[in-house]
């Protein structure tokens, strides 16, 4: 599987509206890299207070959206889906920064690699980008845990 559509993430996913922040993914490389989109639109519940006059994307929420693209990629590269009794979670966030407003109208590129996975711990590098101006950045830490 090179790509996945919205039915496919719904699918590995357990994200829903107003929080599911992938739309398509367009690349996958096995344990190494995922490409996928964002489409902001004015729609967005969040626009409504953030901020009224001048409606921009939070910068936690491009971080969250690189972090479904991340468990994305993790699922895809260890063959797996998770199940009712597992949760994917952030385990920490470092270097983020914040290049660019992100607008309604605009469409998020989420490009994260794999840096490392070690003892259930996934390391990522992650990028959202806007056609080729960075919007957002970060590495970021998830790890898979059984839930009762």
């Amino acid at each position: 599987m090179n790509s996945m559509d919205i039915h496919q993430i719904l699918k590995k996913l357990p994200h829903r509206y107003p929080f599911l922040l992938v739309d398509r993914v367009i690349e996958i490389e096995k344990g190494k890299r995922l490409r996928a989109l964002k489409n902001v639109t004015m729609n967005e519940p969040f626009f409504v207070g953030h901020f009224p006059k001048r409606p921009v994307m939070p910068g936690v929420l491009m971080l969250e959206a690189m972090a479904q693209a991340a468990a994305l990629l993790s699922f895809a590269s260890l063959d797996m889906e998770l199940d009712d009794n597992s949760v994917y979670y952030f385990a920490g966030i470092d270097n983020a920064r914040f290049k660019r407003p992100v607008e309604p109208g605009d469409q998020l590129i989420l490009d994260v690699t794999l840096d490392r996975m070690k003892a259930g711990i996934f390391k990522f590098g992650g990028r959202a980008l806007v056609g080729e101006e960075v919007a957002a950045e970060a590495e970021l830490m998830c790890t898979m845990r059984k839930v009762s």
